[in-house]
């Protein structure tokens, strides 16, 4: 065992029984570097990736290569999900010295942590002739070592040197933005961009603001064409539910199949405003069991959500093979449908694609997909009755690699998206399910001092460890707005306003704005950075952006806003620099040129969540049936009322509203309301108050409305 056999990194401890003399990232590293005058290989992964399990069977756990290494290196070992900031800085400078990025990331690193080379994964026996060749000229060529790192550092100082526009970025930049991904969308399957495709989901709720500004119908098209053909390809789990992390080809059929806490967030967030805006039924099965995926299967007993599951799964020989688990033959099927009707075997296996004559599409096995059927995705009971049996079989197999770390960023993201389908279906399960996520992170992640960490893992000890970066911040600022405003509970806005200021007095630059990648406190890297670009996840800064003005428009702070437009300027001369890398920049750009509606139902007096909520049982002690004109029976009438408004607000996507309901809290919103009323005000001037669903609906859709009853089925 080498000293990765203490951290509590499921992807460390995956190299603690390697042949490599390893350490995790740390002063000793250094030191010993430093001590030897030798430079640091810095290798940086994570548990899903599939490329990282090749290079480390080929490399790391060969003994040949292993003495090489440790004689003429110190190896250090990191989790780009929990040190993103290091993962980051150094895949700057392998992007800027090749032009390519990726993982495993290999880095050469000075004793003081200076890059002067990189590269991502290498074969044995190229890894070997590097080794050697970094070794010469670090021996032999000090000059040509010097001028490489003069010429990385000033590569990777590019975020920390940049200075802020006057204004935030202009309508004008989103809209080139927007024609952009016009001409880069795949007309045929959907998704941005040549293979591999990644879900974009920023992309597409730019495209969905788009339609919702002007009814395109080229904006629509794309939107409905890239989720059906995600959701009915491959890319998709038709058996268990929840997205891998992007597709090799272009018709979504053969994904990578890591699965990312993270892209679950994002999908079920863009499958639920898409919903809502565009009300296909199809994609209410999608994020049904994507949540039900994540709440089965990525779940901590006390409410964390681990991270992801791997790519890899032991296949019959006991080795790793990547997709096993997922895919089938046709012999498999009918063996798990033992006993059905030759009938229905015959219609599963049509339904899937699954071609007895035909060449599998992947690797001799079938990936089950709808490609050929895209967006037809609800199943008849016999389907259903085999998509159970194969469910059933496939949990007999091994499972891919679980990583059990919980990371404060994803966890953020998921409570997000959780909340707001929550909301959305009325299904009150996923609402105790992302409380209970959210206390979890107060209770686990944050410090006695109130500084939170980013990641926990069960056999840790601490069992938290390493400060949470600017990302966490943001992401969790957004992540409390949303649950008081699913949830309808006073606390989650109280505690959004702490990480904010906690945010805001620890990460914010003062001089040129925008938010710092790692605390003014924090352990200082050759660079500091800050994050701006949008990736599979959020940038700090636009989603700081936009949790930032949703926050100050709840609460009346203005200086929220004031922040989030520093923010904006920061990001104003970015966004031009590359189709898609600022999407979510932009949003939060949308946001603030348009102005944010804030509508507050006020409940009658001595309410709680429960009563008054979207998943309220109307009437529940029969009062109106005992006597229609009775006290009660009024205050029935009115919490009935009061619970369809709320249900109302919930049931449109408008990006540019934030909802105040149950109980109050210190805001403009709740100062001289009548119980039982709804506001709709702008910058916190309202218009006249309304009592009735139909009413409200007027003053924000411009129609009436009426609302079915809540389904206690999130599939209703």
């Amino acid at each position: 065992m080498n000293r990765l056999a203490d951290e509590t990194s499921p992807y460390l401890r995956q190299h603690e029984a390697n042949p490599v003399d390893w350490y995790p990232w740390g002063d000793e590293a250094f030191a010993a570097a430093r001590e030897r005058n030798v430079p640091i290989l810095l290798s940086v992964g994570y548990s899903a990736c599939h490329w990282c399990h090749v290079m480390a069977h080929e490399c790391f756990e060969d003994d040949d290569v292993a003495a090489r290494m440790n004689e003429l290196y110190v190896n250090v070992k990191v989790d780009r999900e929990e040190r993103p900031d290091v993962d980051q800085l150094y895949m700057d400078a392998v992007q800027a010295m090749t032009g390519r990025g990726g993982w495993p990331m290999t880095a050469f690193l000075t004793p003081q942590g200076e890059p002067f080379y990189g590269g991502t994964y290498y074969p044995r026996e190229q890894f070997l002739q590097l080794l050697d060749a970094i070794d010469d000229v670090w021996r032999n060529r000090p000059d040509d070592v010097r001028q490489n790192v003069d010429s990385l550092t000033t590569a990777v100082s590019a975020s920390s040197s940049l200075t802020p526009a006057d204004d935030a970025p202009t309508l004008e930049q989103l809209n080139e933005t927007v024609k952009a991904l016009g001409r880069a969308h795949d007309p045929e399957w959907g998704g941005f961009g040549k293979p591999p495709k990644f879900p974009s989901t920023f992309n597409i709720e730019l495209m969905l603001r788009a339609y919702m500004s002007s009814g395109s119908e080229p904006a629509r098209d794309i939107i409905t064409r890239t989720l059906d053909a995600m959701a009915s390809g491959g890319i998709y789990d038709h058996l268990g539910g929840g997205f891998a992390r992007y597709s090799t080809d272009r018709e979504w059929i053969v994904p990578h199949f890591e699965k990312m806490l993270y892209d679950q967030a994002s999908l079920v967030q863009i499958y639920v405003r898409g919903l809502l805006v565009l009300r296909q039924p199809q994609w209410r099965q999608i994020v049904q069991e994507t949540v039900e995926y994540v709440l089965r299967t990525l779940t901590h007993p006390d409410g964390g959500f681990f991270s992801s599951e791997d790519a890899d799964s032991l296949g019959p020989d006991g080795t790793p093979v990547e997709g096993w688990f997922y895919t089938w033959t046709p012999d498999e099927i009918r063996s798990a449908l033992a006993n059905v009707k030759p009938e229905v075997i015959e219609a599963t296996l049509d339904w899937w694609g699954v071609d007895p004559d035909a060449e599998p599409n992947f690797e001799g096995r079938w990936i089950l997909q709808r490609a050929d059927h895209r967006g037809e995705l609800a199943r008849d009971p016999a389907i259903e009755f085999a998509r159970a049996r194969l469910l059933a079989a496939r949990q007999q197999r091994p499972r891919p690699g679980l990583d059990d770390k919980v990371l404060l960023e994803w966890n953020a993201l998921f409570l997000s998206a959780l909340g707001q389908a929550a909301a959305v279906f009325g299904h009150r399960p996923w609402l105790d399910a992302a409380v209970r996520n959210a206390e979890f992170l107060l209770r686990e992640m944050r410090g006695d001092d109130g500084r939170w960490f980013r990641s926990w893992h069960a056999d840790g000890a601490p069992k938290a460890r390493h400060a949470a970066l600017a990302a966490d911040h943001a992401a969790l600022v957004d992540a409390f707005t949303r649950l008081a405003e699913a949830s309808g509970q006073a606390r989650w806005i109280d505690e959004a306003r702490a990480v904010a200021d906690t945010m805001l007095d620890w990460f914010f630059d003062p001089v040129d704005g925008g938010l710092w990648t790692s605390a003014e406190d924090a352990e200082h890297l050759v660079v500091r950075q800050k994050d701006l670009i949008d990736n599979a996840v959020p940038s700090a800064n636009s989603q700081a952006a936009m949790a930032l003005q949703r926050l100050a428009a709840l609460t009346g702070e203005q200086r929220y806003t004031n922040q989030a437009d520093r923010i904006l300027q920061l990001l104003a001369s970015k966004v031009d620099d590359g189709v898609g890398s600022y999407s979510n920049a932009l949003l939060a750009t949308d946001l603030r040129r348009r102005g944010i509606t804030e509508v507050a139902v006020v409940p009658p007096d001595d309410v709680d969540d429960a009563q008054m909520g979207p998943w309220r049982d109307p009437d529940p002690d029969g009062a109106a049936d005992r006597d229609p004109t009775s006290p009660s029976a009024e205050r029935v009438a009115l919490l009935d009322e009061a619970a369809k408004m709320v249900r109302f607000a919930h049931s449109i996507h408008r990006p540019d509203v934030v909802l105040a309901w149950g109980e109050r809290y210190d805001s403009p919103l709740w100062e001289s309301r009548e119980p039982g009323h709804a506001y709709v005000c702008r910058d916190h001037v309202c218009e006249k108050p309304v009592t009735t669903v139909a009413e409200l609906g007027e003053q924000l859709v411009g129609r009436k409305v009426t609302l079915q009853p809540p389904s206690t089925d999130p599939a209703g």
